[in-house]
């Protein structure tokens, strides 16, 4: 397991010197005025609405509403596209709070988590083949995006059945490449997401062992903005939630339109739309604004978020220079810090959902 700790400070290390080198200049274009933004994301269940919102014109409704560009870009490995964002080619990415705290945060990168768009709820997942339960994990070579959510899911999976990450080894795999991985004959456990999840156990001898919808609420899927950024152009943060919400509330109509944004969705997705809807449900949306925003402000997030960090720094995805789990400070809503208050780096900002709660985008 020491591999991909070392691997961790590595990445944190190399992000960190990437901020450096282009925040000399970027970090000044990123405090100032701007109408061009680019937000990037990978393929999850969770996050396909916001392509789809590019594709329909909801991307260009909002924009044109407050004078600006935005531009949802691609990027087919989910970590890639985090780095991308740590390192300012993006001034946002749809991330899993885990990985928005030991990636960007913890590459000295203030992030605003400023849409909270849905828990996994099933969507994350453990699989085996030839097994009869978790318990036969032990031994194992698991492949997974290491460094990721998905690790963590597999620490709090392994405890439920009086196991340690040192009972199995990992290998790194990317979320593009995990379904070619794990159809290898020698590969028997994988950890991933949908719809990658969904693949893996149509396999034969697969068994789906464990899921986050045992862990429920504690797998977020959210969209991060540059906080420099966001604070020198709020537009964006409205902009956005504004792209949010059209969308979400398109998705769940159960009518013709409804049917035919899911099904687009799922395309983009490389799925059917019968396989989508079954990923949706096992992703717990926040369809209403007033929803996300009361659980962005409820305790439970600290608790999550506490256990987050408590795993993140155990691990060293802190880096090396962190001397306690108290490094990093995360911002709650309401005046709530977790950790160093003087080294805030990963804020939980409800203001512009706030806004879209009460109609005021």
């Amino acid at each position: 397991m020491g591999s991909w700790v070392s691997k961790a400070r590595f990445a944190i290390a190399a992000a960190a010197m990437l901020i450096v080198a282009s925040c000399s200049s970027g970090s000044q274009q990123a405090a100032a005025k701007r109408t061009n933004f680019n937000i990037g994301w990978s393929i999850y269940a969770g996050w396909m609405p916001w392509p789809y919102a590019q594709k329909a014109g909801i991307v260009k409704k909002w924009a044109d509403k407050y004078h600006l560009k935005i531009n949802f870009v691609q990027v087919n490995d989910y970590v890639e596209s985090v780095n991308q964002y740590t390192a300012g080619k993006l001034d946002g990415v749809t991330v899993t709070n885990m990985d928005a705290l030991t990636i960007p945060a913890a590459g000295g990168k203030d992030t605003s988590a400023i849409i909270l768009g849905d828990y996994s709820n099933g969507n994350d997942g453990i699989v085996l083949k030839d097994a009869n339960g978790l318990a036969d994990i032990k031994g194992r070579t698991v492949y997974m995006v290491e460094l990721s959510v998905s690790h963590y899911l597999l620490a709090r999976a392994l405890s439920t059945v009086g196991l340690q990450l040192s009972d199995v080894k990992t290998m790194n795999t990317s979320d593009a490449d995990i379904v070619s991985a794990f159809s290898n004959p020698a590969a028997t456990a994988a950890v991933t997401w949908n719809p990658q999840l969904t693949e893996l156990t149509k396999m034969p001898g697969a068994k789906l062992v464990f899921d986050s919808h045992q862990i429920p609420g504690e797998i977020l899927d959210l969209l991060c903005v540059d906080t420099a950024t966001l604070k020198a152009n709020p537009d964006l943060g409205k902009a956005l939630a504004g792209i949010w919400y059209d969308t979400i509330t398109l998705m769940q109509r159960q009518d013709a339109e409804g049917a035919a944004a899911r099904a687009a969705m799922a395309k983009m997705a490389g799925t059917t739309p019968e396989a989508f809807d079954a990923q949706l449900r096992t992703t717990y949306l926040y369809t209403k604004p007033q929803e996300a925003v009361a659980a962005m402000k409820a305790p439970a997030l600290v608790d999550t978020m506490t256990k987050v960090r408590d795993f993140s720094y155990s691990k060293g995805l802190f880096g090396p220079g962190a001397a306690s789990a108290d490094a990093i400070g995360i911002a709650f809503p309401g005046g709530k810090t977790l950790g160093s208050s003087a080294n805030v780096k990963l804020r939980f900002d409800p203001t512009f959902m706030e806004q879209a709660a009460v109609g005021k985008l």
